[in-house]
């Protein structure tokens, strides 16, 4: 096979390998013998100019610090105060800084030219997510013309919102420079496809591809997979009885209602405490019965939208705790950290119910861990919003719901609480079905199978797995 050369803001070197991403390109990494290129995570006074070598593992990195001004222009400014906004629907949140989008643009070119003079004739380009929107095109113009294949790992918005950002044309001409572009969903992959039709005369060849500006693209949806068998081991597993007998003390014989959640405006958290608050108003019944745990690790803290959010969650389950607690009950467990994914793995497995309610995501992973995790003989219930990426593959078994209809959501926690085991086992079977058919190895064989030098350009990846038929069909 030929190297494969991996492009991500964060490369996993020196952590853990576990889960998503970082499991996807490893392997396919190391297999190639490829080379994983990405920031380092050091911020430095002075400009860095070159790259570290380093191998681990059997796969090969080359990374590089960010300045000062390019921390914060490239990365807390322009990827995390405008791209992340608009690309979530939240335009209201976003800011439209032009010396921080040259920064970004400074910052991919930079990083184009570190990479160049490392790429050899047949290595195959596989960009990741919204920091490198314009890579792309910085390869091109310098002069590589090998296969590159660009993956967004958030959501993709309808033009009229995308179109938002003053400089979308010149990101949509970045990502058009890839030979295969691939989003979560078929709705992002038709917002997009929406965009380059209206915006930049493209013209539909058929079998997802597109001319645009005289280069044929692949446009595909390829929804991101977990490591479900290994996920199921995890969730049995030594740590997962650990994080057990430390919660169990607290729950009793209350049913856990459980929310897992980097802290962000996109997840819905609040949304989902005023929604337990309604539950607790129309079911007294349900007082002292049941406990619900939010696992929501701060982020981006230098945000000034992500410290607004932390001092709104606090005072929300202050509030519904002191509105709706007694002396041996509390509603609402609100921990602000993070948790090993295999203590994590422990505790879905014990939940009644999961709550996974974005406002707008590109997958949400937490959804279908939690689906890998449960007890066959007595699962428990998914709820999701119809707004998440996951909802796609899931909806035959999930309780999808609206995030921002409360009392809708108030009404399916009622539902999923009382729901009788033959019905939660038939909803469980069929997303597992889908969790182990579509996981991460099928999404990142489909992916390089697409981007492969010996197929041709916009013609079907073979399904890596049985089953995966449905998602060959949400492409079309």
């Amino acid at each position: 096979m030929p190297r494969l050369i991996g492009i991500s803001n964060r490369t996993a070197a020196g952590g853990s390998k576990a889960g998503g991403l970082a499991v996807a390109l490893w392997e396919a990494l190391a297999e190639s013998g490829g080379l994983w290129f990405g920031w380092s995570g050091e911020v430095t006074k002075t400009a860095p100019r070159g790259v570290e070598l380093f191998e681990e593992d059997g796969v090969e990195f080359a990374v590089t610090d960010l300045t000062e001004a390019e921390h914060q222009g490239f990365y807390l400014g322009y990827s995390n105060r405008s791209l992340w906004p608009v690309m979530h629907y939240r335009v209201d949140l976003a800011n439209f800084d032009e010396s921080e989008f040259a920064i970004y643009a400074e910052v991919n070119r930079r990083f184009a030219k570190l990479i160049r003079p490392r790429l050899q004739r047949d290595d195959v380009v596989w960009v990741h997510d919204y920091h490198f929107m314009l890579l792309g095109r910085d390869l091109r113009e310098l002069g590589w013309d090998g296969r590159m294949g660009y993956f967004l790992h958030i959501p993709f918005p309808p033009p009229e919102i995308f179109k938002s950002l003053p400089d979308h044309a010149r990101l949509v001409r970045g990502l058009a420079a890839f030979d295969v572009i691939g989003f979560q969903t078929t709705n992002d992959r038709r917002n997009f496809e929406k965009y380059i039709l209206e915006e930049m005369g493209a013209k539909a060849l058929g079998d997802c591809r597109y001319e645009v500006q005289g280069r044929a693209i692949t446009i595909k949806a390829y929804p991101i997979g977990i490591d479900a068998d290994e996920f199921a081991r995890l969730s049995v597993g030594d740590a997962a009885q650990v994080a057990q007998s430390r919660i169990k003390p607290f729950l009793g014989n209350r049913k856990l209602i459980l929310g897992v959640d980097r802290m962000d405006y996109s997840k819905g958290i609040p949304q989902r405490f005023e929604a337990m608050g309604r539950l607790l108003d129309h079911d007294r019944d349900l007082h002292g019965k049941i406990a619900y745990t939010q696992i929501a690790p701060p982020s981006r803290t230098k945000v000034e939208e992500y410290a607004d959010l932390r001092g709104e969650l606090d005072e929300l389950s202050g509030r519904i705790n002191g509105d709706y607690g007694d002396l041996d009950w509390i509603p609402i467990r609100y921990l602000a950290r993070s948790y090993p994914r295999d203590y994590l793995a422990g505790l879905y497995r014990i939940a009644s119910l999961c709550l996974v309610t974005p406002l707008h995501d590109g997958m949400n992973l937490v959804a279908k861990e939690f689906v890998a995790a449960q007890d066959p003989a007595n699962p428990g219930v998914l709820l999701l919003s119809q707004f998440a990426g996951a909802a796609e593959q899931l909806s035959g078994g999930a309780l999808l719901v609206n995030p921002h209809d409360l009392s809708g959501m108030a009404d399916a926690m009622r539902e999923a609480l009382r729901m009788a085991l033959p019905e939660r086992r038939r909803r469980w079977e069929a997303m597992n079905k889908v969790v182990n058919e579509q996981d991460i190895t099928w999404w990142r064989e489909s992916f390089i199978a697409d981007l492969s030098p010996d197929r041709p350009l916009g013609s079907s990846a073979s399904p890596a797995k049985a089953g995966s038929g449905s998602v060959v069909a949400l492409n079309r």
